[in-house]
């Protein structure tokens, strides 16, 4: 790095690294740390447009057609359990759940420890006799 009296110039950047005991002369990621200041050590890819290594941001992002989309997401589904449609499903039911809970506490049926944390999407809270009759009323109307 550059040296201009007994300060570091930060706004140069080596553009080449050498390795492997001079064998080996390649691109040097130009990323920066926020700590010190110092340039990144190692090797840009050589596929990176802003000469980043693999932990920097250099490497691809991804597919980029929807084909390409597809089969990614094709090898990362093993079982239904856990594709997008059966997540929907397991969310819908654990609000249920958690608005029959507070139908029974509501209703005096049970004196068991609430359950603690975030609520499912789509949970709406009953917390009067009204809420409990419409809970119902639209479970019957799904049910047909």
């Amino acid at each position: 790095m550059p040296v201009i009296g007994s300060q570091i110039n930060k706004t140069e950047y080596e553009t080449h690294i050498t390795l492997a005991g001079g064998r080996i002369r390649c691109l040097r990621c130009t990323a920066r740390s926020t700590r010190t200041k110092q340039q990144c050590g190692r090797p840009a890819l050589k596929e990176s447009q802003t000469h980043k290594c693999q932990f920097h941001g250099g490497g691809s992002t991804g597919p980029k057609t929807a084909e390409g989309k597809q089969r990614i997401n094709d090898a990362h589904l093993k079982h239904g359990e856990s594709s997008r449609s059966a997540r929907l499903e397991h969310s819908q039911a654990s609000a249920k759940l958690s608005e029959l809970e507070d139908a029974l506490y509501l209703l005096g049926m049970t004196t068991a420890p609430r359950l603690r944390g975030r609520k499912a999407l789509g949970y709406r809270p009953v917390r009067t006799i009204e809420d409990i009759r419409r809970m119902l009323l639209e479970d019957k109307l799904h049910l047909n």
